[in-house]
């Protein structure tokens, strides 16, 4: 049951959940931190709620195709992942309306498109643009739960982060259904790479261009083990290209918080090391 809950929560991507919501949060100023620790629970929990209802409404379509998952195994009932997805959706909604009423509605807005894209992903091409949107949406969570609020750079960083993410879901499409993309995904996933490099200038130019290499490293080390080997790994690079989520936060605001240099790199770390045991796809 622990093995089979761990594969259907796709706990290794939390941390890449627990960056947005870092991101986020210091975009928008900042403030108390224990309330940042409430945002980080709620969210955690809309996006366990997602994973889950993602494995329950593919149920069927796995039992064919990926027998090898939970609910085909005879792991965990259908019936009970479907019961614990509405428990964390209903309780993270739940937990960010008990703190403010905007985050009450940014919050049904996420709902609607995890549930959306749960309903679409294999239906609709565009789908991995709700993909995108709902880290997008989690970021301008954190920031509205700030002291700030969400500014300019606040909606351009979750823009950016949203694009790299859906280009990422549609070569996780090709990987998942055995079919080619083509190469036009990989460019949405430079997004953030331009972003930096035009609101970084002076003061924080020279740490805008090394956080930029570094993520561009990263994205050309993916994409070659996507494309370019001999034989290619596309869903190895699909884990490594969530992983790098963390970077694209981390170029988000480590110019302006070079402190928070050691907390994302941690968290990136930290997902690479729990892919090696739970599967982030």
């Amino acid at each position: 049951m622990l093995r089979a809950l761990l594969t259907l929560g796709r706990v290794s991507n939390l941390p890449t959940v627990w960056s947005n919501c870092l991101a986020g949060w210091l975009l928008g100023g900042a403030g108390d931190w224990h309330l940042l620790v409430v945002i980080l629970t709620a969210v955690s929990s809309i996006y366990l709620g997602g994973v889950f209802l993602n494995e329950a409404m593919d149920a069927s379509w796995d039992k064919v195709h990926r027998p090898e998952r939970p609910i085909p195994r005879g792991w965990i009932s259908e019936w009970l992942v479907w019961a614990m997805s509405f428990a964390w959706l209903a309780s993270g909604v739940l937990l960010l309306g008990l703190v403010h009423l905007h985050l009450l509605q940014l919050s049904l807005l996420l709902l609607w498109a995890v549930v959306a894209y749960n309903l679409w992903h294999k239906k609709m091409f565009l789908s991995p643009i709700l993909m995108g949107l709902c880290r997008a949406l989690v970021v301008l969570v954190a920031a509205t739960a700030a002291y700030r609020g969400p500014d300019g750079l606040t909606v351009w960083s979750a823009v950016a982060l949203g694009v790299y993410v859906a280009g990422l879901s549609w070569i996780a499409r090709g990987e998942s259904s055995h079919t080619n993309t083509g190469y036009w995904p990989s460019v949405l996933l430079f997004a953030p790479i331009v972003l930096c490099l035009l609101v970084n200038d002076g003061p924080y130019g020279k740490q805008g261009l090394m956080l930029s290499f570094v993520l561009f490293c990263w994205l050309l080390g993916c994409l070659l083990t996507a494309y370019g080997a001999p034989v290619p790994r596309r869903k190895e690079a699909v884990s490594k290209l969530l992983a790098g989520i963390v970077l694209v936060d981390l170029a988000a605001v480590g110019p302006v918080y070079p402190e928070m240099v050691l907390i994302f790199p941690a968290l990136f770390l930290l997902a690479l090391v729990l892919q090696r045991f739970v599967p982030a796809t």
